[in-house]
């Protein structure tokens, strides 16, 4: 059964008209025209491939966490420490236009609509990935150059109005590793032709390309190795203590305490 809407080869989970590329402005800022996401479209021969979902909406990720604080009594109304819990698995909330041939869960690998058996979540017996590309501007590209924690992304000649020649743009990468779908929702109405899906998923981890993550690794803020830290640790590290001498030495406001009153 042919179904070009659900064909998943090259780039794209499709090859009709629906999965078109077009051309986008180069600018500083980040545009959703350039955000690419990938998962595994059910019917893919290659179980190392993703394929870029079409005609989706929204994508919208959120990462939470509780702080718990440390007090005392006798010691007044002060907070002595806060302390982070563990964070909540990532939530992403994505919308996506209905189409006859490709639904929401058979863009993520389900067996769903003319694919098979699929009408419920009770029915997704295995997890999926998604990932999630920004792809840069010429202008991100030029002053990015081959950073390492980007990945290049060649453009073929067959992706949109390329004319005859390729192309490569930097890519930020995040991998939503082994998905699960939590909810789903339609929109069907009287006053609208269009028909979307809705849906949240938690993913049970999330990260780059290539780092390796664990107890050591430079994630920022780290006064222990010279970065500024809170002041609350500068004593202890042997850096700044207080807000005088981050004004006076421009780190803060930029400007000099003499100046002010």
């Amino acid at each position: 059964m042919a179904n070009s809407d659900l064909s998943p080869q090259g780039p794209a989970q499709g090859t009709s008209y629906i999965y078109k590329y077009g051309t986008s402005p180069n600018t500083r800022a980040v545009v959703s025209q350039k955000i690419r996401v990938l998962a595994p479209a059910y019917g893919s021969e290659n179980s190392g491939q993703l394929y870029q979902i079409g005609v989706l909406g929204t994508l919208n990720p959120s990462d939470s966490r509780t702080t718990e604080a440390v007090a005392s009594i006798g010691f007044g109304d002060i907070i002595a420490e806060l302390v982070p819990g563990k964070t909540e698995p990532m939530k992403v909330n994505t919308e996506r236009t209905l189409l006859y041939l490709s639904n929401l869960w058979q863009s993520t690998g389900y067996a769903g609509g003319v694919s098979g058996p699929v009408r419920s979540l009770r029915h997704h017996r295995w997890p999926f990935d998604v990932l999630q590309q920004i792809v840069f501007s010429v202008i991100a590209d030029k002053e990015i150059g081959n950073a390492s924690t980007t990945k290049p992304l060649a453009y073929g000649k067959s992706w949109g109005p390329n004319g005859d020649v390729d192309g490569t743009h930097r890519i930020l990468v995040t991998m939503y590793e082994a998905c699960w779908w939590e909810s789903w929702s339609a929109s069907i109405g009287k006053d609208a032709a269009l028909i979307s899906e809705s849906g949240d998923f938690s993913a049970t981890d999330v990260h780059d390309f290539s780092s390796v993550y664990g107890e050591f690794m430079q994630t920022g803020n780290d006064p222990s190795i010279g970065q500024y830290g809170s002041i609350q640790y500068g004593q202890l590290f042997g850096a700044t203590t207080n807000i005088n001498d981050i004004l006076a030495n421009n780190q803060g406001l930029g400007v000099n305490p003499a100046a002010i009153g």
